[in-house]
């Protein structure tokens, strides 16, 4: 059979992608839009409280002011990174690496508000004199950015997180 014959044969409408089980549709709606890099956001509260959430959804705004936004989930899904962000305005992003990459990826865990996913999966926070938020030390290229602007997206509940870069490490 031609693989144009075999396209012709895939089709899913929206009442099909709603029947799907839960992560199946996640994966494969996450899948759709191709290959994404992944990175780790670092946080801080003002109780000096580390966080460290999973995100794949970075995206460049603009280099002149230098913007980088990110979607956050719900509030109810992922609630520290996005507080920590209101709370104190700066937040680090950091590039993940095939070394880190198993624990990269289980800070994406749900853990309570007092756990730090720093902690908890093995990685370093890393400090510097004029960002309060922890940069991952194990990560290559990571740059910590101070929040210009959150939109809330009411459709489903997410933001739009945008920062202007303050540091390149």
């Amino acid at each position: 059979m031609l693989i144009k014959e075999i396209l012709k044969m895939i089709f899913f409408d929206s009442s099909d992608i709603q029947s799907w089980e839960r992560f199946y549709k996640t994966n494969f709606i996450n899948s759709l839009t191709g290959f994404k890099s992944v990175n780790l956001i670092g946080t801080i509260n003002r109780k000096g409280q580390t966080n460290l959430g999973i995100f794949c959804s970075i995206i460049h705004m603009g280099s002149n002011p230098a913007l980088v936004g990110f979607l956050n989930r719900p509030p109810k899904a992922a609630p520290h990174t996005i507080a920590n962000i209101r709370e104190t305005g700066k937040y680090t992003i950091n590039h993940i690496h095939p070394s880190f990459l198993e624990k990269a990826h289980q800070s994406s865990a749900k853990y309570p508000e007092q756990i730090s996913e720093f902690e908890e999966v093995g990685l370093t926070p890393e400090y510097t004199e004029s960002i309060v938020a922890p940069f991952v030390k194990e990560s290559r290229v990571k740059f910590a950015l101070s929040l210009e602007e959150i939109i809330p997206i009411k459709l489903n509940d997410t933001s739009l997180v945008i920062g202007r870069i303050q540091i390149i490490k």
